[in-house]
Order: structure tokens, then C-alpha cells, then sequence
């Protein structure tokens, strides 16, 4: 399958975390690539630390997302408004197997939204409530 198009974009990723009563918020801008084969959307980008990059591509397809990322955290994430998805974060330490409900998940050119609860192992992790938005990076 050949990629329809591919652009360079700017990703401003903001997530909320709520454990118990206590909620942090996370913001990560970075520069990546947007391309589509077919009705499927891909973000690509890198996030560089200390300790060693992250590749994370975010899937974006008509009622489902997935993040994928590599590197210095291997993870797998799936999100669907019909189904809990099972996902799993690897380690050194070994593999702990990760749940998604997903409360909210929607998609218009431009931004992700998605809200959903996280357990790890069969306990609950957290409330997550993240935004995603992309826009074409024009040098």
C-alpha cells in the first residue's frame, strides 16, 4: 500500500493524569510527520531524553487509535469506544500487561482527543485525558 501523503507537522501533546484526587498534567511539543494510507492516519515523532529516545506512531483510524512506541520505552496502547483493549508496556523488568476503557475518543484534521482508564495488571492505574493536536509545520 503506498503512502498517500506526507507532511511535516508540529504535535502539541497535552495529557491528565487523576489518581485518586491528585491530577498532573504533561505537555510535550515536538516535530514530527503526518502521512495517510487510505482512511488511516499516522503521527510519527521522536522524543529525545536523557536516558534515550522514544519512537512513538499514533494510529488514528475511524472509531479506533493505537500508540505504538519504541526505543527507550516499548509500549502498545489501543483505544476503542465499542471494546476494553488489552495493551502491554515491556521492560527490562519483563512485560506488564496494560487494559484501556476508552470513555471518549474522537477525531476531526488536526486533533485527537481521547479519555480513558488505565489498569495495569488487573488494577486501576489512573484516569488519562489526552489531546493531541497536529498542524502542518511550514519552514
Amino acid at each position: 500500500m503506498t503512502v498517500d501523503t506526507q507532511t511535516s507537522v508540529k504535535i502539541q501533546l497535552t495529557t491528565r493524569v487523576r489518581i485518586d484526587d491528585e491530577i498532573e498534567t504533561y505537555e510535550l511539543t515536538v516535530f514530527g510527520t503526518r502521512y495517510q494510507k487510505g482512511n488511516t492516519i499516522y503521527l510519527k515523532y521522536d522524543e529525545v531524553q536523557e536516558e534515550g529516545t522514544i519512537h512513538t506512531v499514533v494510529k488514528i483510524l475511524q472509531d479506533e487509535a493505537v500508540i505504538m512506541r519504541s526505543g527507550l520505552i516499548k509500549m502498545r496502547l489501543s483505544f476503542s469506544l465499542s471494546e476494553q483493549k488489552q495493551g502491554t508496556h515491556e521492560s527490562t523488568l519483563g512485560t506488564i500487561f496494560l487494559m484501556t476503557d476508552t470513555k471518549k475518543l474522537s477525531h476531526e484534521e488536526g486533533k485527537l482527543s481521547l479519555a480513558y482508564d488505565l489498569s495495569m495488571q488487573g488494577t486501576l492505574a489512573g484516569y488519562y485525558e489526552m489531546d493531541l493536536e497536529y498542524k502542518e509545520d511550514k519552514l
